[in-house]
């Protein structure tokens, strides 16, 4: 495709609103650390003078991306995410710690954070995938390897330890959804997503009641068949009565979460006799689905208290309302909802944040940017920021939706999912409705490797789109 064809096909309106956001994120950046000392903005001692650079260093990257070959990303999807892969395996090695998280690389007064740039590899390498010629997507062995492709580095990057930016790799599972995936895939992501939260707040003796009752409803929901659930219950009914009978005759302490759950597996050997007498071949997956809970739940605290930082383990504890640190970890939300707050709805002008100005909000250019768009510019600027990127995100589907190839459609959707997951989860810890886990909002945050990677991100696809016109449909 000739240069000028591929200048005309550009959704210039997509353009135009990446434009908008960068150049509105550098004025709140500025505000943020704006003091008396102002030396022009290309003072490379000050965060927006290097948000400056990097800003015009985007732009170039993003010229790079729309000069390559559209055919280019696909062939070399692969080499990519094979590389970005090795990236991330020697920055545990070789890479440099900051906030106890050893995620970044050191070139000369530059840093690099590779799990950045992941996101785009990520997003190419499941689009390559996914288009893959007659390939079953509702197939177990698609599901698994479609999902390996995020999970490991996710993993990875949870050794670092970052998860916060782990996180973001799930956010993918939309794009499974999209491409024909069991819509079982998101409610049990969501169930996944609510038990975690559950086992940091209930006993465990509740999580055990939880799960069995809620994989007793799946079975009623898609069998319909009442009597073998009556059945079911009564075995497991009669051997924890039993259990817990013994113990009190023994004399020994009770507990409801061991009792239940050995109760269970005393239970399993008989429910599985059930299923193979009456050929009740559902329930072969709602016990194998129980088990994975009861596991998952193991998991989970383990995890918690084993892989988190301490100050992670506080942040979401205080989210969960388990404990109160309104002077500790708790500090930067409650400031951060107090500026957002005292901008009303037109809010206190540009360099007028008193919030901003005596610093209360720590982090202020970076996580928590966008309470400094409240603060100064109220609730219109609020409004009006959710706006942009409500758009951006709507546009993204209408492009991914009008794409004449499935790699093209696939890849579209990656980057909406990645895009949404960060607007939604960065403007929600501000305002204290998520934890704290350290992602930046796009192509607002401070910092060159979230920038670049989200311009590299968003480029790969308007390229593709520009490019649309060359497949027959």
């Amino acid at each position: 495709m000739k240069r000028n064809a591929v200048i005309g096909d550009l959704d210039w309106l997509t353009i135009l609103v990446f434009l908008v956001l960068i150049a509105m994120g550098w004025l709140n950046i500025f505000s943020a650390v704006y003091s008396g000392d102002y030396n022009g903005i290309l003072d490379i001692d000050q965060r927006y003078g290097k948000q400056f650079l990097w800003i015009c260093a985007s732009i170039i990257i993003a010229v790079g991306v729309l000069s390559v070959n559209s055919r280019f990303f696909e062939f070399f999807s692969y080499p990519v995410f094979g590389l970005m892969m090795l990236l991330l395996v020697l920055v545990l090695f070789i890479g440099k710690e900051v906030n106890a998280s050893k995620s970044w690389f050191i070139i000369g007064s530059l840093q690099i954070q590779p799990s950045e740039f992941a996101k785009p590899a990520v997003a190419l390498a499941l689009a390559r995938y996914l288009s893959t010629y007659n390939l079953n997507v509702k197939s177990l062995k698609s599901l698994i390897t479609a999902g390996s492709i995020f999970v490991l580095p996710a993993g990875l990057i949870l050794l670092q330890p970052d998860a916060g930016s782990a996180l973001v790799f799930f956010t993918f599972i939309l794009v499974l959804y999209r491409e024909g995936f069991s819509w079982t895939l998101l409610l049990t992501t969501f169930f996944l997503l609510l038990l975690f939260f559950l086992v940091l707040i209930l006993p465990e003796s509740i999580i055990l009641m939880i799960i069995i009752v809620s994989g007793a409803l799946i079975y009623l929901i898609t069998s319909g068949n009442t009597r073998y659930f009556i059945r079911a219950l009564l075995i497991y009914s009669s051997i924890f009565g039993l259990i817990l009978g013994v113990t009190e005759i023994a004399g020994f302490k009770h507990d409801l979460y061991k009792t239940g759950l050995l109760s269970l597996g005393f239970s399993i050997p008989l429910f599985l006799i059930l299923i193979y007498l009456h050929r009740i071949r559902k329930s072969i997956g709602i016990l194998a689905g129980i088990a994975v809970a009861v596991v998952y739940s193991f998991g989970v605290d383990y995890g918690f208290h084993n892989f988190l930082n301490e100050y992670q383990q506080h942040r979401i504890n205080i989210m969960l309302g388990i404990t109160s640190d309104p002077l500790g970890a708790g500090y930067n939300v409650n400031q951060s909802k107090i500026a957002i707050g005292s901008g009303g709805f037109s809010g206190k002008g540009f360099l007028e944040g008193t919030q901003t100005k005596l610093s209360f909000v720590p982090e202020q250019s970076t996580d928590f940017i966008f309470c400094t768009v409240g603060e100064e510019w109220g609730f219109i600027g609020t409004v009006t920021v959710l706006g942009l990127f409500t758009f951006l995100l709507a546009r993204l589907i209408i492009l991914a939706e009008r794409q004449r190839t499935v790699f093209s459609r696939i890849y579209g959707y990656g980057v909406f999912s990645v895009l949404f997951f960060h607007v939604v989860i960065n403007i929600s810890m501000t305002v204290g409705l998520f934890p704290v886990i350290g992602i930046p909002l796009p192509f607002f945050s401070y910092g060159g490797s979230s920038l670049w990677a989200f311009t590299i991100l968003l480029f790969i696809f308007l390229r593709l789109d520009a490019s649309r016109k060359e497949y027959i449909l």
